[in-house]
C-alpha cells in the first residue's frame, strides 16, 4: 500500500469525525454532564445559544423482556447530533435511565438548565405501554430500566412528558421516540406560504414543541434489524435526506413528515409513525441552511455570523463524505466555507483532501494545501496532506519537508511515519531513513504489512 492509501482511511475515519464536538458526560453519571445555566439575556448570534441532546438507550430492562440493539442505537443517534453541532449530548443507558434518574432528568435537571433561548432534542428507544386516564382516554408512557412494561407506577408518562415541556423555557424542544407512545394534544400547523418555505427563519424565532413517535397505538416494531427500522431512516433523515425542499434548512417538520413516509414503506404498511406539534408554532431547525436574503440582507454580515456559516458548510461538506455521498456537492459546501471565511483553515485542509484524494485536481489540491498550513499550522493534518500532495507531483524534497513538519506539530503521529517510510523507499532511495520512520510508525501503533515487512527484514540482514 501506498501512501496515499492511508490518506483516505486517516480521513474517512478520523478527520471526518467531529473533532471539535464531544460529549460533556463527566464522571460516572450523566447527570454530571449538565453545565451551570447562564443567563440568557437578548438575542444568541445564531439561531440558538446552547444546543441539547439527550439520549436515552435502554436495552437490558430489570423487570421487561431486553431490546437487542438498543443501546447501539442510542449510540448512533448520538454521534449524528453531535455532527449537527449539538453543544451537549448527554447519554443515559441501562442503570442510567432508571426511573428515580428520569424522573428527577425531566422535573428537575432539564427545566432548571435548559435557557429559554436554547434547543433541545430527547431521543428515547426502549419499551414503551399505555394506561387509561381519567377520562377514559388511552395515554402512552415511556418505560425505565427498573419499571414493568404493564405497570405504569414508575414510568414516565406521556402527562408527565407534556408538563415538562410547559416548564422548560427552551425556544424549541423536540421529542424523537423510538416506541409507540400516543395521547397527545396537538396545535394545528399553519399553512406554508411560498415565503416560509424559501426563508425558514421566521418560524425559527417562534416557540415549537414537536413530537414524532415511532408507531401508532397497538403496533409492534420490528426489532430485527441492527439499527432498528425507525432509526436507521432517523439517521439517514438526520443526514440531510430529509431536506426535501432542497433549501439547505433542515427541520423538525421536515424530518417527522419523511419518516412518517419511509417507515409506512419499509414496513409494508404496518408501522404508523406520527409526527406532531404540542405547542407553539414555529419548528426546530436540526440543519441551518444559507439565511435569506430577505433575514439578513446581502447574507450573513458580521464576522461572526460568516464564520458561523462557514462553519456550518464545512459539517455538511463533512457529513457528505462520511455518508459516501456527493463528492462534488461535498466540494461545493467547502468552496462556500471559504468564501465566507477566507481565514477557515480546516476547509482547506478537507479540500486539499477532497482535490488529491476524491475529485483529483492537483493544481486545486496544492492551492488548497499551501492555504491550509498558513491558516491552520497547528494542525498536523495541513502538513501531512501538503507533503502527500507535493509526492503526488513528484516535489519529493518538498513532500519530505512538509512532512517532517507535520511531526514539529505531532511527533506521535503514525500515518505521517507511514508516508515517510513509503517516501524514503520509493522516492528518495534511502534505505535507513525509511526503516527508521516505518519502526517509528509500528512503534506508535500502525499495523500496515509494508511496515512491518521492512523492519522485520532490517533487523534479520542486520544480525551477524
Amino acid at each position: 500500500m501506498n501512501s496515499t492509501g492511508l490518506v483516505g482511511k486517516r480521513f474517512l475515519v478520523v478527520f471526518l469525525r467531529p473533532l471539535l464536538l464531544s460529549a460533556l458526560l463527566l464522571g460516572s453519571s450523566p447527570l454530571m454532564g449538565f453545565s451551570t445555566a447562564e443567563a440568557q439575556l437578548g438575542k444568541p448570534e445564531g439561531l440558538y445559544y446552547k444546543s441539547w441532546a439527550i439520549i436515552i438507550g435502554i436495552e437490558h430492562y430489570v423487570l421487561a423482556p431486553p431490546i437487542p440493539g438498543a443501546i447501539s442505537d442510542a449510540k448512533k443517534v448520538a454521534d449524528a447530533f453531535r455532527r449537527l453541532g449539538f453543544d451537549e449530548v448527554i447519554e443515559f443507558y441501562d442503570k442510567d435511565a432508571g426511573s428515580r434518574r428520569l424522573h428527577q432528568l425531566f422535573n428537575d435537571m432539564l427545566p432548571r438548565k435548559v435557557g429559554r433561548m436554547d434547543r433541545l432534542v430527547v431521543f428515547y428507544t426502549g419499551h414503551a405501554g399505555f394506561m387509561q386516564d381519567l377520562e377514559g382516554q388511552d395515554r402512552g408512557y415511556l418505560v425505565p430500566f427498573d419499571a414493568q412494561v404493564n405497570n405504569v407506577t414508575k414510568s414516565i408518562t406521556v402527562e408527565q412528558l407534556k408538563e415538562f415541556t410547559r416548564r422548560s423555557a427552551s425556544k424549541h424542544t423536540l421529542l424523537i421516540l423510538d416506541a409507540p407512545v400516543f395521547g397527545w394534544e396537538t396545535t394545528e400547523p399553519p399553512s406554508p406560504s411560498l415565503e416560509g418555505r424559501l426563508a425558514p427563519e421566521s418560524e425559527t424565532e417562534r416557540r415549537a414543541v414537536q413530537v414524532i413517535s415511532a408507531a401508532g397505538q397497538g403496533e409492534t416494531i420490528a426489532r430485527t434489524e441492527k439499527p432498528s427500522r425507525f432509526v436507521e431512516a432517523l439517521l439517514t433523515g438526520l443526514s440531510g435526506s430529509a431536506d426535501q425542499d432542497g433549501n439547505g434548512w433542515l427541520m423538525a417538520s421536515e424530518l417527522g413528515a419523511y419518516l412518517v413516509r419511509q417507515i409506512e414503506v419499509a414496513s409494508n404498511g404496518t408501522q404508523h409513525p406520527s409526527s406532531l406539534r404540542i405547542d407553539g408554532d414555529g419548528d426546530t431547525v436540526l440543519i441551518e441552511g444559507r439565511r435569506s436574503a430577505a433575514a439578513l440582507g446581502a447574507g450573513p454580515q458580521s464576522p461572526s455570523e460568516r464564520h458561523q456559516e462557514a462553519r456550518a458548510q464545512y459539517e455538511r461538506a463533512v457529513v457528505l463524505l462520511r455518508e459516501g455521498k456527493s463528492a462534488e456537492e461535498a466540494l461545493d459546501r467547502l468552496n462556500r466555507a471559504i468564501v465566507y471565511d477566507p481565514t477557515y483553515g480546516e476547509a482547506y485542509i478537507l479540500k486539499s483532501y477532497v482535490r488529491s484524494e476524491v475529485v483529483p485536481n492537483l493544481d486545486e489540491a496544492l492551492a488548497a494545501g499551501l492555504l491550509a498550513v498558513t491558516h491552520a499550522p497547528k494542525n498536523p493534518d495541513s502538513f501531512y496532506m501538503l507533503g502527500l500532495i507535493y509526492e503526488k507531483r513528484g516535489k519529493f524534497a518538498e513532500a519530505e519537508a512538509a512532512l517532517r513538519q507535520a511531526l514539529s506539530v505531532n511527533d506521535a503521529y503514525p500515518d505521517v511515519y507511514f508516508a515517510l517510510g513509503t517516501l524514503y523507499a520509493d522516492h528518495l532511495k534511502d534505505q535507513a531513513k525509511s526503516v527508521e520512520a516505518f519502526r517509528r510508525y509500528m512503534e506508535l501503533g500502525g499495523t500496515e504489512a509494508r511496515a512491518r515487512t521492512a523492519v522485520t527484514e532490517a533487523d534479520r540482514t542486520s544480525i551477524p
